[in-house]
């Protein structure tokens, strides 16, 4: 049986659920170990992610190597009439890495080699061979992100207010107007179109609408 206390369960690395989402009392560090940035091949941070996770339970370093996160936003998007689930990496290119120092600020040689012998790994921030701790700042904002969200995936529309757009669907088909407001949650958007002569409200799902240069 696994202790509830123990912070590295949330570490497993299995493809299967967000690992790198956190619960809201976890510490900013853990024991004596610090956050550094590890940059990574565009598009390759979840891989590198469990990777990393995987060959450090395998090499028994986990009082070396503690969380691995690469922070996400999870948003719903409106997409031909169908509401889809997106994730969207807020640090693309960047993997963040909780581990210990020598006390000489060096990466310990056993960790240096496994990180470094990772696919799409590239350098950690800071000089060579001795990267630089992340402020306390930035972990906030890092584990703040990467903490586990309390309500359902916010609804992203692709549209701004202001916007021109083209009517592609309806009985409006071909009006151009202009966005002038958005309902997320539902995944509407009223646009001010002219007809007669005067501006009049059309509210729309979002899918029977297009930017005007797209359209």
């Amino acid at each position: 049986m696994t202790d509830p206390k123990d912070t590295t369960q949330v570490l497993d690395g299995r493809p299967n659920e967000r690992t790198d989402l956190i619960a809201a009392d976890e510490p900013i560090r853990q024991d004596t170990m610090n956050w550094f940035v590890l940059r990574v091949a565009s598009n390759k941070e979840g891989m590198v992610r469990e990777t990393l996770l995987r060959k450090v339970q395998i090499e028994r370093m986990t009082h070396l190597v503690g969380r691995i996160l690469v922070p996400t936003e999870k948003a719903k998007v409106v997409k031909q009439g169908k509401m889809k689930i997106q994730e969207t990496k807020l640090y693309p290119g960047y993997v963040f890495v909780e581990m210990q120092l020598e006390p000489d600020g060096r990466i310990p040689q056993d960790v240096f080699f496994l990180i470094k012998e990772t696919t799409g790994v590239g350098d950690f921030v800071g000089t060579a061979g001795r990267p630089t701790p992340m402020k306390d700042h930035e972990i906030t904002k890092m584990l703040l992100d990467s903490r586990k969200p309390e309500d359902e995936p916010m609804v992203k529309l692709v549209f701004t207010k202001g916007e021109h757009v083209t009517i592609k669907e309806g009985p409006f088909q071909s009006y151009e107007g202009t966005v002038d407001e958005m309902f997320p949650e539902k995944g509407e958007v009223r646009v001010l179109v002219t007809i007669f002569g005067r501006q009049a409200p059309v509210t729309l799902q979002e899918w029977q609408i297009a930017k005007t240069e797209e359209a």
